[in-house]
């Protein structure tokens, strides 16, 4: 029963994941191919009739602007832009930043800082979490997911001397979390190896 149970979330987390973002993007593609509509039908009247000559000029110019957007986002003044945007806009939206910052680390983002896998010491034992940020001071915000729902879980700020940050892949400490704990050997492992280089 608890196999299935975990089959089941594990299952529909990842569906999740994988289906919000494609079925958002394939919403903005259709509401942009109905915006610009109005903008190709003069060219679309040039071809005959047969031929779906608004839809496919109206997807070809939504595609383009994705491509000359993304395009600019890549150069130092967009990347400059984007986040402003993203801090002034999107990150006002409750569990934006959240769902930005799993979605590349499922991706295998390394260059995230948040949600980078660690054991922290809680009381007298070590317990898989996740490092959401960093304080000036050395102390570091966790979270420590529930087991086998990794989205619910506890808030700790804790000394650094408490938390061991990990050098495996996010999605390796997911499995460990989302596994009742199966795995954590690997886990450990990877943090008395992260000891060791230290001394």
């Amino acid at each position: 029963m608890k196999k299935s149970l975990l089959f089941a979330t594990r299952a529909v987390l990842s569906g999740l994941l994988l289906l919000v973002p494609a079925y958002l993007a394939v919403l903005v593609l259709l509401k942009g191919m109905k915006s610009v509509a109005a903008l190709v039908h003069p060219f679309a009247l040039l071809l005959p009739d047969w031929f779906p000559a608004e839809k496919l000029l109206s997807l070809l110019l939504v595609l383009a602007i994705c491509f000359l957007i993304g395009a600019a986002v890549l150069t130092r003044a967009g990347r400059v832009l984007r986040e402003r945007v993203e801090k002034g806009v999107f990150e006002r939206i409750p569990g934006y930043a959240l769902f930005r910052n799993l979605t590349r680390q499922v991706t295998g983002d390394t260059h995230q800082s948040a949600w980078k896998p660690a054991l922290a010491e809680i009381e007298d034992a070590l317990v898989p979490a996740f490092i959401i940020e960093e304080f000036d001071d050395g102390r570091y915000t966790v979270f420590v997911p529930s087991i086998p729902t990794p989205l619910a879980g506890a808030v700790y700020i804790l000394d650094r001397k408490r938390v061991h940050p990990l050098d495996v892949p996010f999605a390796d400490a997911l499995k460990a979390v989302s596994r009742w704990g199966s795995g954590s050997k690997e886990l450990v492992a990877a943090m008395e190896k992260g000891d060791k280089s230290q001394r």
